[in-house]
């Protein structure tokens, strides 16, 4: 098995547009409000349903180059046509200090922070019936969902997709991943496998919640 290092935790939680990586961290903050919770910076408009400081800091991106040049980003990207970074001053605190942060990422970030800090935790959602490689069910699934979203326009949409498509092809690469087919069940599988993780012991085998590790 495998042991987490370090003082503090972080916790990388990724998917491809749509897989649901943003409600599960919600989730999981709820049930543990003393978990923290990284707030990347973002050069897109924030939604309707968005405040500004509470899911992305939305800024312009002149503010945005600034602060890259500034080294105030553990890591940034330009994925779906924005730019989004993560700040790094929330993840060395966490480092030293102790407790638990989690970062919803996209998969370009997720692989950069890993490779700054080793230790993190690295979760991959995907959606129902890749397990089986079903593919165009997947993301027949992810469309469904980004249109019930109404946030971007069909181009956009296709963008995304198209991401969805390479994103899922490096899923092997995270600790672990978790089917989400069902929030309650994907919830409840990574609150196991961090609080585990947390107290030293990061192996998982197969079980009901389609939640395993690519150790295996």
């Amino acid at each position: 098995m495998r042991t987490s290092a370090g003082k503090g935790k972080i916790v990388i939680i990724s998917s491809p547009s749509g897989g649901g990586k943003t409600t599960i961290c919600r989730c999981l903050l709820k049930k543990n409000p003393e978990w923290r919770f990284s707030i990347s910076y973002t050069t897109r408009a924030g939604r309707a349903e968005e405040v500004d400081g509470r899911e992305y800091h939305f800024v312009d991106k002149t503010e945005f180059m600034k602060l890259r040049r500034r080294g105030f980003f553990a890591e940034s990207a330009r994925v779906h046509r924005y730019y989004y970074g993560t700040p790094r001053k929330p993840l060395e605190e966490t480092a030293k200090k102790g407790g638990v942060i989690l970062l919803d990422v996209d998969v370009k970030g997720a692989f950069s922070i890993k490779k700054k800090y080793p230790q993190a935790l690295s979760i991959f959602l995907l959606p129902p019936d890749v397990e089986e490689l079903k593919k165009r069910q997947a993301l027949s699934v992810l469309e469904k969902r980004l249109k019930r979203r109404g946030t971007e326009t069909k181009a956009q949409r296709a963008v995304r997709l198209k991401n969805a498509i390479a994103e899922m092809d490096r899923f092997n690469r995270f600790d672990y991943i978790i089917i989400n087919e069902n929030i309650n069940v994907a919830v409840s599988a990574a609150d196991h496998m961090i609080k585990s993780w947390t107290v030293g012991v990061t192996y998982f085998g197969r079980n009901r919640s389609k939640a395993y590790s690519v150790f295996e």
